[in-house]
């Protein structure tokens, strides 16, 4: 049965995550998913879905993974590669709920990774593009530097009631993040051969100042896809550039948006 498209919540992988949806539902126009950082939830986009669907005129769908937001609790420790699980286990059953058979994904840090994963690991003909913005495919020094960072801050300052505001439990949903980010065998984590299978275009945006990785990133996807791919780097911007310079990052996403559907009407009927 497909989700209301108002908000909600649903089930997947045996957990009641939160979701919301703005715009034109599935019938109508092709679903923007969106996937959220390591630290976020669905109320963390701010505006910035709606925004989405009022310049592009497709339906977007958010919502909080178990551990974030008002979803369910994550099980702890989450296994190192937690990105995968979520990309292979959860996220076909997201979709399912949805029912649309035109899907862009678009994530965001942590949840670009995941929405890497799926287009390189699953092989689902619904999903027509990727929008990652600050995507990670390895760890770097400068990254792990930054979550040490914030594992002080956590312990402390207010981080943690700040937290509470979004997050059902703080403490779940940064230790599923943090502790597993800095275990000691996540240093040689690397996912970056998913993007050798990925058979659709892809708008790779990254603050130029991003505190968490470097153009690295970037320019692993530009090496190795064989699919035509943009990049928008955007001046000004650090780790969440939709959030520092919305209407930069706005306008590149758009475009895309613009230019695959152009792409998608051409297409002979029924490919």
């Amino acid at each position: 049965m497909a989700l209301e498209w108002t908000q909600g919540t649903f089930t997947a992988d045996g957990k009641s995550l939160e979701y919301r949806c703005w715009g034109r539902p599935p019938s109508e126009a092709p679903t923007i998913v969106m996937l959220h950082e390591g630290l976020g939830a669905t109320a963390l986009w701010r505006d910035f879905p709606e925004r989405i669907a009022n310049a592009t005129g497709f339906g977007v769908m958010a919502f909080s993974r178990a551990g974030y937001g008002q979803s369910d609790l994550a099980d702890l420790p989450r296994p190192l590669d937690y990105m995968t699980r979520e990309a292979v286990d959860v996220l076909p059953e997201v979709l399912d709920a949805l029912d649309s058979d035109r899907f862009v994904l678009l994530g965001h840090s942590d949840g670009a990774t995941i929405a890497a994963e799926y287009a390189g690991r699953v092989s689902d003909m619904r999903v027509r593009a990727l929008i990652l913005i600050a995507p990670h495919f390895f760890t770097e020094p400068l990254g792990l530097a930054e979550i040490e960072k914030a594992r002080d801050a956590f312990e402390t300052t207010d981080m943690r009631t700040r937290m509470a505001k979004y997050h059902r439990d703080p403490e779940n949903t940064f230790r599923g993040w943090n502790d597993s980010w800095l275990a000691p065998g996540f240093r040689s984590w690397n996912v970056a051969e998913v993007i050798d299978y990925w058979r659709i275009p892809c708008l790779a945006i990254q603050g130029r100042d991003d505190q968490y990785g470097t153009l690295a990133q970037i320019e692993e996807i530009e090496s190795r896809t064989y699919s035509p791919v943009d990049t928008a780097i955007i001046d000004g911007a650090r780790h969440a550039p939709h959030l520092e310079k919305p209407t930069e990052t706005l306008d590149a996403i758009t475009d895309f948006c613009r230019r695959l559907e152009d792409i998608e009407a051409a297409l002979p009927e029924g490919v």
